[in-house]
């Protein structure tokens, strides 16, 4: 099975660079590396030239232009540039456990998609780590808000994983499902704009399609590093268009990844 790695940016290169050594550090590393650039300026695109001209990665920079939040469609460009068959899905400000990787692919299941969970680091720790470069975290790290989190077990995690559908918790950040499943709905609907749902509203088509919901605990873990919330003027659109998802049982969205592929 191959493993695209997709990492949403923005304007983040210091929490980027940390991001990308962590995979660099990955016990498994994955096939490729996308970066799903939602119209960075000139230096995030020199951070990544610089780290693909250096590191053993294979790293394809997805840009497209800065036209305010555009995840959906990001995403979209990132998945249809894509040669694996399994897709991790991560956002710019996640450090990853050396073995995240290796959990995702022991916990692919057909038929179903992986939602993950995260540690959240304080502001005070996450300018710490920006300052010092420092990706190595543990249990007992100062900083660390929901700190059980960061506990990594494999007997733990077959005990406390579970298999529910709801969409409580729905987080791109750390998410994996098979390429096709994803293509089989048409990808994220692009007439997401402004921050919120479009992510909701891709597992609700998912679930509709009959692709289930596998939560893990205890594996793929990763460190969130802190920043500001992003505006949020768009949620009542974009709520509107997930309720019409659901009310509806909507499989496939018009307005897809099938324009980039």
């Amino acid at each position: 099975m191959r493993v695209s790695l997709i990492i949403t940016t923005y304007n983040r290169p210091d929490a980027l660079l940390l991001v990308l050594r962590s995979i660099e550090g990955q016990m498994k590393l994955p096939d490729e590396v996308i970066i799903a650039d939602d119209g960075s300026d000139s230096e995030s695109q020199k951070l990544i030239t610089d780290f693909r001209q250096s590191s053993n990665l294979n790293i394809i920079h997805s840009w497209q232009e800065d036209k305010g939040f555009r995840a959906a469609k990001s995403r979209n460009k990132a998945i249809s540039k894509s040669n694996g068959d399994y897709i991790v899905l991560i956002d710019g400000d996640m450090i990853l456990h050396p073995e995240f990787i290796n959990d995702h692919i022991n916990q692919a299941q057909l038929s179903y998609f992986v939602q993950g969970s995260r540690v959240l680091l304080t502001q005070d720790k996450t300018n710490q780590t920006l300052d010092q470069q420092k990706i190595n975290f543990s249990l007992l790290s100062n900083g660390l808000q929901n700190r059980k989190n960061a506990f990594h077990s494999n007997i733990l995690s077959k005990l406390f994983s579970n298999k529910r559908n709801y969409l409580r918790g729905i987080r791109t950040c750390n998410m994996a499902f098979y390429k096709q499943d994803c293509i089989n709905i048409n990808g994220f609907n692009n007439e997401f704009e402004g921050w919120g749902r479009e992510d909701s509203e891709f597992i609700m088509r998912l679930l509709n399609s009959g692709i289930n919901r596998k939560n893990i605990r205890f594996n793929a873990i990763q460190f969130h590093l802190w920043h500001n919330e992003n505006i949020r003027d768009s949620l009542e659109k974009n709520n509107a268009i997930l309720q019409d998802t659901i009310n509806n049982h909507t499989q496939w969205c018009n307005n897809g990844i099938d324009n980039y592929l």
